[in-house]
C-alpha cells in the first residue's frame, strides 16, 4: 500500500516523525509536503493529497495540521474524497470500516505523536468492507454527484 503523506507547518514535526514510521511498518510513502517548518497555508497541501488519491498515486492519505480540521475541511472539497478527522484509534478504524475514508486527519496541537502512531497502525489495518455502510456511503456519493452537475 502506498500512501500519501501531508502537514502544514504547525504539524511538519509529526508529519517528518509519521513519515519515518510508515516506511519503518512497510509501506511506500509519497510526501505532498510541506516541507519545512515555515508557515504555509494547508488548503492546497490537502488538495494534493486528495487528488493524488483520486489519481491513484497512493491508496490512502494522511493529513496533519494543528488539529486536523482545516485538512478535513480543505480535503473534503475535492469531489469523490472522504476525509475523516480522527483523535483516537477507534475513530480511525471507524473510518475506513464505517465510512471507507481514503484519508483521515490529525492534529498536533491535540495529539502526541505516540497517539498518532497508533492511530496510523489501526487506520492502514483494515479494510472496508461494504455491508450496510457501503449503501450509506453511496448515498453520500450520489448526494455529491448531484452538486458537481
Amino acid at each position: 500500500m502506498k500512501i500519501g503523506l501531508g502537514s502544514d507547518h504547525n504539524a511538519f514535526e509529526m508529519k517528518r516523525e509519521l513519515l519515518a514510521y510508515i516506511k519503518e511498518k512497510g509501506y511506500e510513502v509519497k510526501d505532498y509536503g510541506c516541507y519545512s517548518s515555515d508557515e504555509v497555508d494547508y488548503p492546497n497541501i490537502a488538495f494534493h493529497v486528495a487528488n493524488g488519491v483520486l489519481e491513484e498515486e497512493v491508496d490512502r492519505g494522511i493529513l496533519c495540521c494543528g488539529t486536523g480540521i482545516g485538512m478535513a475541511v480543505a480535503a473534503n472539497k475535492v469531489p469523490g474524497i472522504r476525509a475523516a478527522q480522527v483523535h483516537d484509534t477507534y475513530s480511525a478504524e471507524r473510518a475506513q470500516l464505517s465510512n471507507n475514508a481514503q484519508i483521515i486527519t490529525m492534529g498536533s496541537k491535540v495529539i502526541g505523536i505516540d497517539v498518532a502512531k497508533k492511530i496510523v497502525d489501526e487506520y492502514l489495518s483494515v479494510t472496508f468492507e461494504g455491508g450496510n455502510s457501503g449503501r450509506k456511503i453511496e448515498q453520500i456519493m450520489e448526494k455529491e454527484s448531484e452538486y458537481s452537475k
